[in-house]
């Protein structure tokens, strides 16, 4: 409020300078002879009656506030027409103006044409103050608020999150819901809103949550690697909103309000018993959004806005959508295998010990080294075991490999029936016969050494003898032993005595 009684009572009534009510009231001297004016022009006496309040008289020198008098004479254009426009490629102020100009001669000059658009701009709600061209930005988010759905089995409730997108210029808006908001439906949500508009944008602007961005940095953001190979897939670029600055992404924001509102407080009362059964009612209501909701700045639904702005500029998408796929460091180790989710897959054996990097799919596991791919797997589960390519064994190993429980009997079979019988009783005797397989290899070699016919005869003496593994084979070999025949024990008649336990007592 203008201090305009005490100026006038102490100019008029103290009679001081206009130097000195200045100083007292505050205000400077060019204010106080501009006041002294305004009160003679209004035809003013002083003292003015009591009656009159300080806003009557404010308003008796300085007329009603945020009125011009007069009127426009000049057509003006429809402003809401030009803010589509501006949405367009290549499109101007000045382009508009030409047009403007070439239908009304005597319409608006250029600088006061942008003058009115700005401010009928700045009427406009916040987030449409940013400037978004047609298919340039995608925003995406995930709402705050989640959606319970039953399990009709055990009656568990289970929250399901609400993945958000929505598009720059026209203010399209796509909503999923998902399990998590953990990668592997972020990805899902992505995929699923390119295949809902049809296009992909030049750019994706997502928050610094860490399924997006790794480390957030004002200058140089380290997205996430699977995220920055979907957005590449896709032929787009991350944009990530700068930290702690929501207003980056305040077209996400609104349309998680709008989400939220238009489609959360109208399910709120349903309940759901699957994730398939939420998202048909979410595309329901969404297509109330898109389709028959007209925005008022614009005159258009944001359907109309997105086939006019957005869709003609959208990139055209690939043939397969994105497939997910996980990064993870890991070490090979002394057996040329790399542990992923408790399975083991090979690599070739000159990478042991190496930091190797793995590209985990659905299918499929891919070891990549120096961003050369080194081994490719289908994927196994993790159930402990391992998957071995025989190219990626060194050759001592692999010559071992091939040893199977067949070709271990065949090559016994060849030196001799006695070599074979043993090789059968050490396979049966053992817990597992894969325990059996490693000393038959080595009573087996032991040809090489000793000859097939010396072999045979050791293991004739090993069954006599019950000696049943390869140190004993290969003692009675180096000393000499199947040479020397077996002594025959006296045959003895049985003692017969009440003390004496047979072997029945035993069993």
């Amino acid at each position: 409020m203008r201090q305009v009684r005490e100026i006038v009572r102490l100019s008029l009534e103290a009679g001081l300078s206009t130097r000195v009510v200045g100083e007292r009231v505050g205000v400077g001297p060019t204010t106080v002879r501009d006041t002294l004016k305004r009160f003679a022009r209004a035809g003013l006496a002083w003292p003015v009656p009591e009656a009159t309040s300080d806003a009557e008289l404010e308003q008796l020198l300085y007329g009603v506030p945020g009125v011009k008098p007069g009127r426009r004479k000049v057509v003006e254009p429809d402003w809401s027409a030009v803010a589509r426009e501006l949405k367009r490629k290549h499109v101007t102020l000045q382009v508009l103006w030409d047009e403007y100009i070439a239908d009304h001669p005597d319409g608006y000059r250029y600088s006061r044409f942008c003058d009115l658009f700005r401010n009928w701009e700045g009427r406009l709600p916040l987030v449409m103050r940013q400037h978004h061209g047609g298919g340039e930005k995608l925003f995406v988010d995930y709402a705050g608020d989640t959606v319970p759905v039953v399990d009709r089995k055990t009656c568990e409730v289970r929250d399901a999150h609400i993945f958000v997108a929505v598009m720059g210029a026209s203010s399209l808006s796509f909503a999923l819901a998902t399990w998590t908001e953990q990668l592997g439906d972020w990805i899902a949500g992505h995929n699923a809103a390119y295949s809902f508009f049809g296009g992909a944008t030049q750019l994706l602007v997502p928050d610094n949550a860490k399924v997006a961005v790794i480390k957030a940095c004002l200058y140089d953001p380290m997205v996430n690697r699977s995220y920055s190979d979907m957005a590449q897939h896709y032929g787009t670029a991350i944009l990530p909103a700068r930290p702690r600055r929501p207003r980056d992404k305040a077209k996400v924001e609104a349309c998680v309000g709008i989400v939220e509102r238009w489609l959360l407080g109208r399910l709120r009362n349903r309940t759901f018993y699957s994730l398939a059964e939420l998202n048909g009612a979410i595309a329901e209501w969404l297509a109330k959004l898109n389709d028959g909701r007209v925005l008022r700045q614009y005159g258009r639904t944001r359907r109309q806005l997105f086939e006019e702005i957005d869709a003609p500029n959208l990139k055209p998408l690939p043939g397969e959508p994105w497939v997910h796929a996980e990064w993870r460091r890991c070490r090979v180790g002394l057996d040329y295998h790399v542990e992923i989710e408790r399975h083991y897959y090979s690599v070739p054996y000159r990478f042991a010990r190496r930091e190797v990097e793995a590209r985990i799919c659905a299918r499929t596991v891919e070891i990549f080294l120096g961003g050369e791919r080194i081994a490719a797997h289908m994927r196994g589960s993790g159930n402990g075991r391992h998957t071995t390519i025989s190219a990626h064994m060194p050759s001592s190993h692999r010559r071992y490999g091939e040893w199977t429980p067949a070709k271990i009997r065949s090559e016994a079979s060849r030196i001799g029936p006695t070599l074979r019988q043993l090789v059968d009783r050490i396979i049966e005797d053992r817990p597992h016969p894969e325990q059996g397989y490693r000393s038959c290899l080595g009573i087996i070699r032991l040809e090489k050494r000793f000859g097939a016919e010396r072999l045979e005869a050791a293991a004739l003496r090993a069954l006599e003898i019950q000696a049943r593994n390869y140190p004993s084979i290969k003692s009675i070999l180096e000393k000499g032993l199947d040479r020397v025949p077996t002594p025959a024990s006296p045959e003895r008649e049985p003692i017969l005595h009440t003390n004496i336990r047979g072997s029945n007592y035993y069993h």
